[in-house]
């Protein structure tokens, strides 16, 4: 049987995807994915609404979760039943103590993933529930995540090197229960380019199904040329590529959004990222709408943002 077009996909299908299954799917839709980061912490921009439900009701097809703690879920904006806290304005926005990426999932009808981290500085550890090891990737699949990203945050240190040992240590405590993609979107704060050839050669090694790579124009001296060559060699060795804006140009105009877009496609990647820095939390959510139809149209955006829960 056919895999089902992620283009095509509603909330009945992905919820019965496997691991290998999102990924055939992700391939057959040519380039067309688009992924939405968001600060799982961060309060929502608006008072009746989660970012993340805001995110996907612009058309974003999978929600990437940062700085979700999976030893503390907590995603600002879900309402959980005898949760405590929240911000009282306009009403009360709910603190989402407890919101797990299952929950989250039952709310929005899309893949939701999260950002595991290979840390080793200990004054950038924020909390152990978000380092990339066995027990953090095991926990996160058991609350329901459909992909891992193992990768650093800015000013984390975080290295290739250390991506490597935490994807081994990652894929062989989950084998293909999860889809899980490595690499970086900026430097995270150490020298050299975010990702080499080599590094692409080593995450394959170790098992990754997607590799991470800045955008075009998103970091200095990523081209669009530099771009396509990293991910012809991902692709010869069997992975997804995802692209993405890690560096805040998610806050940035919608002539900018539109032409990240089109040379991220350029490239051959499969997903396009755009970051949760728009403001803080979530891009600026006119963005994540133009950045769907300048990859993709109105046709593919419209029915990603009207399609019922229930279909």
């Amino acid at each position: 049987m056919r895999m089902k077009r992620l283009l095509d996909a509603n909330a009945s299908d992905f919820a019965a995807m496997t691991a290998p299954q999102l990924i055939e799917s992700i391939r057959q839709t040519e380039g067309r994915t688009v992924a939405a980061e968001v600060i799982a912490t961060a309060p929502p921009l608006l008072d009746k609404v989660s970012n993340v439900e805001l995110a996907a009701g612009m058309g974003a097809d999978l929600i990437l979760l940062n700085l979700y703690d999976v030893t503390a879920p907590q995603v600002f904006g879900i309402p959980m039943e005898d949760a405590p806290g929240g911000i009282k304005i306009f009403g009360r926005i709910p603190s989402g103590q407890g919101a797990t990426i299952g929950v989250v999932k039952s709310f929005v009808g899309r893949p939701v993933g999260l950002n595991l981290e290979p840390i080793e500085n200990p004054e950038a550890v924020t909390g152990s529930g978000r380092l990339a090891n066995a027990d953090n990737a095991r926990m996160a699949v058991e609350q329901g995540a459909d992909f891992i990203l193992v990768t650093g945050n800015p000013h984390t240190g975080v290295t290739n090197r250390g991506i490597r040992r935490a994807l081994a240590e990652i894929r062989a405590a989950v084998g293909d229960r999860v889809v899980v993609l490595a690499g970086k979107m900026h430097a995270a704060g150490v020298s050299g380019p975010p990702v080499s050839d080599a590094d692409i050669s080593a995450f394959a090694d170790e098992g990754a199904d997607g590799i991470v790579l800045p955008a075009p124009a998103t970091v200095p001296g990523i081209t669009v040329e530099i771009g396509h060559r990293l991910a012809e060699i991902a692709h010869k060795r069997g992975l997804l590529v995802m692209n993405t804006i890690g560096t805040s140009q998610e806050g940035a105009s919608r002539s900018t959004i539109e032409q990240l877009a089109l040379w991220s496609k350029m490239t051959g990647a499969d997903i396009h990222h755009i970051g949760d820095a728009g403001t803080i939390g979530i891009a600026v959510p006119e963005n994540i709408y133009t950045w769907s139809l300048a990859l993709r149209g109105r046709r593919h955006t419209w029915h990603r943002m009207a399609a019922s829960l229930r279909r």
